[in-house]
């Protein structure tokens, strides 16, 4: 029914017209509440929460004025910004980490291992891996950017293409050959300030240093050793080489150590220099077989000459010891002869005669009674027995 005002006109009325009858859910009379009715209910609990006045069901009814800010909203304000700084400002540091303090973009401070606090956002922090070892590989042959890293991928994020350089592991020796080398330098951060601010790219600072270092080292070093037994040698002062260097730069890196993969010919002559080894190890061979044949028949002729040199010593002792013998015997029989002249003679004749004429077939003749009768002397005589008879 329709209340008209004094002149007629339908006046209007103070309350809400009639809704639409909204939809049904299955089996269910009762409408579904519209989108609008559920916003306002929930603006006005949440205008209760809030401390707003006015609300349905409170004394006093009417419209709502707007949210009153009371003291304990601004608690629960101050302790939710409270919360949000300690949480900015909070961190915690691993064992493999340290962490570098920066007030205002500048060194504060250098965070150890458990809870440390930055002050947000007077002191921000950044956190670097100390202990965990890093590898740089040189002479790997792959193109790379210089001034940016190599993503998990295998592709580079640099712009321009003049940016990109092939890593080359090709060294000139001593000795004029050239040795394509493959190395790793495998390094930690030893202070964490100076790595953060000395350093603008570790890793091609790194890369330059030792790659400039082993070539130094290559050129004072021959072909052979670099390929058989110098590499030990080579990489320990690769490293001397390069923590100097770092160390001068004071860039807080620590090299753990250097691991030397490769050392061989460039792959264009590779073919020919394995035959060229193969002829020097022929030629080795043939070497030492010579030098085994040579201190052989060496030692053959030294161990003749010691026994020549033997038996002359004991032929000349022999000599010598009959010389002396023999002068020994005529100076006994000088001192007897001074003694009796006569009787020295005649025993001297008689043993001479003796000794001449001992083995010897004879006739005596006398030469007062002329010819003496023939007889058979020597067939009287009995036989002798042979040496190595029986007695």
């Amino acid at each position: 029914m329709t209340n008209g005002g004094p002149w007629g006109s339908g006046g209007g009325d103070d309350r809400e017209p009639p809704r639409r009858p909204g939809p049904r859910r299955p089996n269910d009379s009762a409408p579904i509440p519209e989108i609008d009715q559920i916003v306002k209910k929930g603006t006005e609990q949440l205008r209760v929460l809030m401390g707003g006045r006015g609300g349905p069901g409170r004394p006093g009814g009417g419209r709502d004025d707007g949210p009153a800010f009371t003291l304990g909203t601004i608690a629960i304000g101050a302790v939710a910004l409270a919360a949000v700084w300690a949480w900015s400002s909070f961190y915690t540091v691993q064992q493999n980490e340290r962490s570098i303090e920066l007030m205002f973009g500048k060194y504060h401070a250098t965070g150890n291992p458990g809870l440390n606090f930055a002050p947000w956002p007077v002191v921000s922090k950044v956190v670097i891996p100390v202990t965990d070892e890093r590898t740089t590989e040189v002479g790997t042959g792959r193109t790379r950017a210089i001034g940016t890293s190599e993503s998990s991928d295998g592709v580079f994020s640099s712009g321009r293409s003049s940016d990109f350089v092939t890593d080359s592991g090709l060294m000139l020796t001593r000795d004029q050959n050239i040795v394509d080398v493959s190395y790793q330098i495998v390094w930690n951060v030893s202070d964490p300030s100076k790595f953060l601010f000395n350093l603008a790219d570790p890793e091609d600072t790194i890369r330059a240093v030792s790659e400039s270092a082993m070539r130094d080292i290559i050129a004072r070093s021959e072909l052979a050793p670099i390929l058989n037994r110098d590499r030990g040698t080579i990489a320990a002062d690769l490293r001397t080489a390069v923590q100097g260097t770092l160390d001068s730069y004071q860039a807080g890196i620590n090299i753990v150590r250097v691991n030397f993969n490769r050392a061989d010919p460039p792959r264009e002559v590779i073919d020919s220099f394995r035959d060229v080894q193969a002829a020097q190890q022929e030629r080795d061979k043939l070497e030492k077989e010579a030098d085994a044949y040579a201190n052989q028949v060496t030692a053959g002729a030294r161990g003749q000459a010691a026994q020549l040199v033997q038996q002359a010593e004991a032929y000349r002792a022999e000599v010598v010891n009959d010389a002396q013998g023999q002068a020994a015997r005529f100076t006994s029989v000088y001192e007897e002869y001074r003694k009796a002249p006569e009787v020295t003679k005649r025993r001297m004749f008689y043993e001479t005669m003796s000794t001449t004429l001992g083995g010897v077939n004879k006739v005596v003749i006398d030469g007062q009674s002329g010819t003496v009768p023939y007889l058979p002397l020597d067939r009287l005589r009995p036989v002798q027995p042979t040496t190595g008879g029986a007695n």
